[in-house]
């Protein structure tokens, strides 16, 4: 089974937050999923991320693929490390 890390739009319309879960990747975006790790809140200044680190480090582990802005989301609340410029530097010299 082919998982993806993925937002699932909530709320009122016109006032949206997003629950980060994990969900077979042929489930449609708000339908059936596998596990809530998180949840964001865009309409909070600054918006609201709230992730279970452990929770995603395991299904990172077990083959789960965040979406793009899954993948944003996890980096801005340090669950992913994103690449360091340093690193990138000292492999081209």
């Amino acid at each position: 089974m082919a998982t993806k890390i993925r937002l699932r739009r909530m709320g009122a319309r016109g006032r949206p937050f997003y629950r980060v879960v994990v969900a077979d990747s042929r489930s449609p975006r708000d339908g059936r999923f596998i596990e809530t790790v998180g949840y964001y809140d865009p309409r909070t200044d600054p918006p609201t991320v709230k992730i279970s680190g452990d929770r995603v480090a395991y299904w990172l582990g077990t083959g789960a693929q965040p979406t793009d802005t899954a993948r944003a989301l996890l980096k801005k609340a340090g669950v992913l490390n994103a690449p360091q410029a340093s690193d990138a530097a000292g492999e081209a010299e």
